[in-house]
């Protein structure tokens, strides 16, 4: 029965949501993601698809949906990173974004592990303003992952997005070796 006929046959309630509506709410409430502790926080990574999407930190509770084989690697992957134990993440990612959005987060994927680089390095080899580089650097949807604490800021650190601000991305500087940078 369509909506007009419900309506018709007094069958929609007052409170009646599209079916649209309720399939968005569904898959916003149900991504599979996987909680990992880890000394820079209790990270988040979020799934769709086979590929991972987002990482926050966050004192998130499970919501129900299976973790993934996928989530179990990316779990794998951040806890060896954390120990020490792995260099470069090796994981299917889909950035929702503009192009360029996803030619800073290649740009940064590309530094090195103990390298940094500048937001005005990635902006000429874009060749975009500096500012543009450090605002799709902020809106980097996974952290960690793609390295963004690795984008440092002509005379400073610059900023970051994640839990703890600055203090977190000198850990993960530190973490990695290239805090000299940093005296």
């Amino acid at each position: 029965m369509g909506d007009s006929q419900a309506r018709k046959h007094g069958r929609v309630s007052q409170h009646y949501i599209p079916v649209a509506e309720v399939h968005a709410f569904c898959q916003l409430r149900f991504v599979p993601k996987i909680i990992v502790d880890t000394s820079f926080g209790r990270l988040v990574v979020e799934e769709q698809n086979g590929f991972i999407v987002r990482l926050t930190w966050n004192d998130a509770e499970d919501n129900g949906a299976a973790a993934s084989p996928l989530l179990h690697e990316a779990a794998a992957q951040i806890r060896a990173y954390d120990a020490g134990q792995l260099r470069r993440f090796d994981l299917p990612l889909r950035i929702e974004g503009s192009e360029f959005q996803k030619q800073v987060c290649d740009a940064m994927s590309a530094i090195p592990f103990g390298d940094t680089r500048t937001y005005g390095d990635i902006a000429r080899d874009l060749d975009h303003p500096a500012q543009a580089v450090g605002q799709a650097c902020g809106a980097n949807p996974i952290p960690v992952i793609i390295p963004c604490h690795r984008v440092l800021a002509a005379s400073g650190l610059g900023g970051f997005s994640g839990a703890g601000g600055i203090e977190t991305k000198v850990a993960l500087l530190r973490h990695e070796g290239a805090a000299g940078l940093l005296i």
